[in-house]
């Protein structure tokens, strides 16, 4: 199996030999969100010693770095008289994007946490969406932020030349979720964290329409599995206000922002929204609104168990964000973006690849979760006015 497990300092030194033994893993890479992993190993001393707070995990796969970032759990063992002499441990990890996830929007990032400014927002107006977010990333934790905040090794990739004109608006903010906005709304790129030498490169890319040459079906012999299921729109009438306005001064703004053929195809769905700007002079409440409809639209979660052949392999001619088309067994062909790639292994079993197709919110969360989510994005929101 070509599949190797390594362990970095956070300064991206190995700590030792290759993890030898490890009994499963099971690794999630996801698009435009921190990707997932775990894997069990028995305890030895030589694998204990590498397991230590701050230290990072890299996944090789057929010699290249499938997945790489920091262990969120390093060492979760276990012991029974009927297990290895040794025990086991379990370890859990990230990528390097989840490092960037764990910072926020400062809106006058130069200056220091006790010198932010009242009532001053981080804006850039008509500007391009990749330049939007690679210096929100660059600002508030690559090496254009303060040197307490900077994440080590993690430097700007080259840019893509890619993306819209947008407005960004933003002040103690998840700083992913802001990337995400953006990036939705200036062009639906992707965004990602890539181990290269002894970097972490931050970049952005476009992803790419591989319909005609990345399918999945029974009769190519690479579908092994399917699961598909289409619903109907959470939302297709965005109707955004803005902020109640001061005493005296002009009224609120109104927005709305539609999906016309959804409600035609389906039926009419709307959903109000509590803006944060007083006018749509910037933009800002249409964006608002663009982004409750994507992740609203009628959502198709396509969960395929695909195998690898010498003409199609995940990572070599597929990825995150790429358009890809399903044929499902009774005809139906299925074409959306690749949300997520999940590597299964075991030395036993060999490898699985599982893909997830859909829209922005196709994932295998319960409903309850998803809500949950969406509520904690708008009530930070709230909270950073």
């Amino acid at each position: 199996m070509a599949v190797q497990l390594l362990i970095t300092d956070k300064n991206l030194t190995v700590q030792g030999d290759p993890i030898d033994g490890w009994t499963s893993l099971d690794v999630t890479r996801r698009f435009n969100e921190p990707g997932s992993g775990t894997f069990d190993v028995p305890a030895l001393p030589s694998v204990m010693a590498q397991l230590q707070p701050g230290n990072r995990v890299v996944v090789i796969r057929d010699r290249a770095v499938w997945m790489a970032g920091p262990m969120e759990i390093p060492t979760d063992y276990a012991w029974s008289v009927t297990d290895d002499p040794a025990g086991t441990v379990s370890v859990s990890f990230s990528d390097d994007l989840a490092t960037v996830a764990g910072h926020i929007t400062w809106p006058t990032p130069a200056n220091a946490w006790t010198a932010q400014l009242a009532n001053t927002y981080r804006t850039m107006n008509s500007a391009n969406a990749e330049t939007i977010v690679r210096a929100l990333v660059n600002e508030n934790c690559g090496p254009g932020a303060r040197a307490e905040r900077r994440i080590p090794r993690l430097a700007l990739d080259a840019a893509a030349g890619i993306g819209t004109a947008t407005t960004l608006s933003t002040r103690f903010e998840p700083l992913l979720d802001v990337c995400r906005r953006i990036a939705l709304d200036g062009g639906a790129f992707g965004f990602r964290t890539r181990q290269v030498g002894s970097n972490i490169l931050f970049g952005c890319y476009l992803p790419r329409d591989l319909t005609a040459t990345a399918r999945f079906s029974t009769g190519l012999g690479n579908l092994r599995s399917v699961k598909f299921k289409r619903s109907a729109p959470t939302v297709t009438h965005a109707l955004i206000a803005g902020s109640e306005p001061d005493i005296g001064t002009a009224g609120r703004s109104y927005v709305q922002v539609a999906d016309a053929a959804a409600a035609a195809g389906w039926w009419r769905v709307e959903r109000y929204v509590d803006g944060s700007a007083q006018t749509d002079t910037d933009g800002e409440l249409t964006q608002a609104g663009k982004g409750e409809i994507a992740a609203g639209a009628a959502p198709v979660e396509l969960a395929t168990v695909t195998v690898d052949t010498p003409d199609l392999k995940a990572g070599r001619d597929f990825d995150l964000g790429d358009l890809v088309t399903v044929a499902l067994p009774h005809g139906v062909e299925v074409a959306d973006l690749v949300r997520s790639i999940q590597l299964t292994a075991t030395p036993e079993a060999g490898e699985y690849v599982t893909t997830l197709v859909g829209s922005p919110d196709a994932t295998t969360d319960p409903a309850t979760v998803r809500e949950i989510r969406t509520l904690s994005r708008r009530l930070g929101r709230l909270e950073s006015r």
